[in-house]
């Protein structure tokens, strides 16, 4: 494998060298704040659904929030490994676009259904199917999207990786600051928690078209953007021709085209991609096990009695969103980045000692513990994401990077789905 590796920086270096006198960077920093709202709208449905559960849980007697969540991650985890598979032959572009769109109707189907409640004034079976129906489609467009961005982005360069990424965590501190607000705002009568989902949903059907419309109209057609795509389709990448051609460029000239080929002959599988960088997969799959089953089971349900009553559990949500936010700007700064594969595979097993540390604050400790931890469990989360998300594609082809993204997509989301189940296993017997 080390040599293999050692193929592939050399074929990557000999382009670099080719290319860099022709590098054009108009248009970086329109390009990273896009990247940013591409973010923002990935995940801005589903933490919407997330955050606002408390509304469904007086609707619903049926666990909402676990059956919710278990739905939405198997089928994004089911949907993505089919994604993955194919990644080399996939329209990148209609891959995202419809993702998005996904997004956009579903959020928008959420509203109606809010507004539906109205008048019933109360939850049906027929109205809770319908509910776990917008959460498969939440779960088939996470799939395309998550995937299909940081896979794209990966062949770009690191920042617009951690810009994306800071964007997924942009939507989790907007949806609980909202949230917030709209429970100081509103009463806690099921009415006034119906207009605060309302609102949520609302905003987020707005965020959703505007990353249709970024997408489809401005990224493609930015400099940075079109030179990048453009170095990743003279090594052979697939992937990008119809955003190139959304960006007006048909194609390579014959000679380069041979070239491409060639290079794209050269492309290892996923196979050895995912074994090449296993110590990254099974960071990225601890992160999120450990995040998702403390987060979305051990923080929502056994935190005990405290000073801030109903609205403890909310602020524990927007600490962690704010530092996960946080977290995912660390990097950014050199020294403070951490490469080393051993280091982060150190740093991933030790925030275990968090779920000992956590359960004996919980019994033992006051509520300011409690939220300190929540703080580091965000920030180590956001931080660890980056750090392996923008090296892992370092030295390699540029399809080889995009293959990597959507690999190491769909191990993050194995981890979550992994916590899923450890949430349910841990709270079989106690009422669920």
């Amino acid at each position: 494998l080390q040599q293999l590796r050692v193929r592939s920086l050399s074929t990557v270096c000999e382009m670099a060298d080719r290319s860099s006198q022709t590098t054009n960077f108009e248009g970086r920093c329109l390009a990273l704040g896009i990247s940013f709202v591409l973010g923002l709208g990935t995940y801005l449905p589903w933490t919407t659904m997330v955050t606002t559960i408390d509304s469904y849980a007086n609707l619903f007697p049926y666990h909402t929030s676990r059956i919710l969540t278990l739905i939405y991650q198997s089928i994004t985890i089911g949907v993505l490994s089919v994604l993955v598979y194919k990644e080399a032959s996939l329209n990148t572009r209609l891959r995202n676009l419809f993702g998005y769109s996904l997004f956009a109707f579903c959020s928008l189907a959420v509203l109606v259904w809010q507004l539906d409640l109205s008048t019933l004034g109360r939850g049906s079976i027929s109205s809770f199917i319908g509910l776990c129906i917008i959460s498969v489609v939440f779960g088939v467009a996470n799939a395309h999207v998550q995937g299909g961005m940081i896979g794209d982005f990966s062949m770009m360069a690191p920042e617009f990786v951690q810009s994306f990424l800071a964007g997924l965590a942009a939507s989790g501190a907007l949806t609980s600051g909202l949230r917030l607000v709209t429970k100081a705002t509103f009463k806690n009568s099921r009415e006034d928690l119906r207009k605060g989902a309302m609102l949520l949903f609302a905003i987020s059907v707005f965020f959703e078209f505007v990353c249709i419309i970024l997408y489809a109209y401005i990224f493609p057609k930015l400099a940075i953007v079109k030179y990048y795509r453009a170095q990743a389709m003279a090594q052979g990448s697939k992937t990008v021709l119809a955003d190139l051609a959304a960006g007006g460029i048909q194609g390579l000239p014959t000679e380069k085209a041979k070239e491409a080929k060639m290079i794209l002959d050269q492309r290892f599988s996923n196979k050895v991609l995912f074994l090449m960088n296993m110590d990254y997969a099974i960071n990225l799959f601890l992160v999120y096990l450990l995040t998702t089953s403390i987060f979305h089971g051990f923080l929502s349900k056994d935190m005990g009695k405290h000073n801030l009553g109903d609205w403890f559990l909310l602020v524990l949500i927007a600490v962690f969103n704010f530092s996960d936010l946080v977290g995912r700007y660390v990097p950014l700064v050199k020294k403070l980045k951490i490469r080393s594969q051993k280091v982060l595979m150190i740093i991933s097993c030790g925030r275990f000692l968090l779920v000992p540390a956590l359960y004996f604050t919980a019994k033992y400790g006051n509520q300011g513990w409690i939220i300190f931890l929540t703080s580091v469990l965000g920030s180590s989360n956001g931080y660890l994401t980056v750090c392996i998300l923008t090296t892992a594609p370092e030295g390699h082809l540029a399809p080889e990077q995009n293959a990597l993204g959507n690999i190491l997509v769909l191990c993050l989301s194995g981890g979550m789905f992994a916590g899923v189940i450890c949430d349910l296993a841990l709270f079989i017997g106690k009422g669920w």
